[in-house]
């Protein structure tokens, strides 16, 4: 399977173990399985169809780090293979290095490195974006309709936009913004309001209806209204 760029995160890929990992890792309280056989490291079990994994946690995030297929009674049964696999790397792992391993299994290898990381935090990044879209478009739509100032909170922040539509013509947007956001954060929300153009926001000093609040930042803009009704289409 080709592992698609790191702007699409694995779980868009649909693999079914992938689907079931997300699924067992989601609660904390979730009773997990661990893999008895590999004892140099914590790796749970996740089943799913003939599919089988192993699933490695650091800091709350799980890792599936390998994977196989059921075959019952086989050498090739994922579970066997993967602790065949571990007890050799071991004595790999003893023949180079001193001190040698106490434990019966070697599993460090199969851990997440540098460009796991690195995926991980693009896909992250990916993550927040797709929420923060969302959740601004929502908020888009619902002021469109009654044209009221309606609000989130967003990782501590307080997000807030009203648009005021005039019969087709001029659509004015604001928004405003409470709460200790990075000017980026800033940006890309700005930049996720459709139909404004990117260099044409300011810096206002109150929203339509209201002044402006204490610690707040408000933005200003002009929307499309062809694009504001196709946003209400969707």
């Amino acid at each position: 399977m080709t592992v698609p760029r790191a702007d699409t995160p694995l779980e868009d890929i649909g693999h079914p173990l992938l689907g079931k990992a997300a699924d067992r890792f989601a609660d904390d309280d979730t009773p997990q399985e661990r893999i008895a056989a590999i004892d140099d490291q914590v790796l749970f079990k996740v089943k799913v169809q003939r599919w089988r994994g192993a699933v490695w946690v650091d800091a709350g995030i799980p890792w599936l780090v390998a994977a196989g297929q059921r075959e019952e009674g086989s050498p090739d049964d994922f579970y066997a293979a993967l602790a065949a696999r571990a007890t050799a790397a071991r004595a790999r792992y003893n023949a180079r290095h001193s001190p040698a391993l106490a434990t019966m299994t070697y599993t460090g290898d199969l851990l997440p490195g540098q460009e796991d990381e690195l995926r991980w935090r693009a896909e992250s990044a990916t993550r927040a974006e797709r929420t923060l879209r969302s959740a601004v478009h929502r908020l888009v739509c619902e002021s469109l309709l009654d044209g009221k100032e309606h609000a989130v909170m967003l990782e501590g922040a307080a997000l807030g936009i009203q648009v005021l539509a005039d019969q087709g013509h001029e659509t004015y947007v604001a928004i405003r913004i409470i709460g200790s956001v990075p000017r980026r954060l800033v940006a890309t929300i700005l930049s996720l309001v459709p139909g404004c153009q990117a260099n044409a926001w300011m810096s206002d000093y109150a929203m339509p209806q209201r002044a402006v609040a204490p610690e707040e930042q408000i933005w200003s803009n002009i929307m499309d209204p062809a694009e504001a009704a196709k946003l209400l289409d969707q």
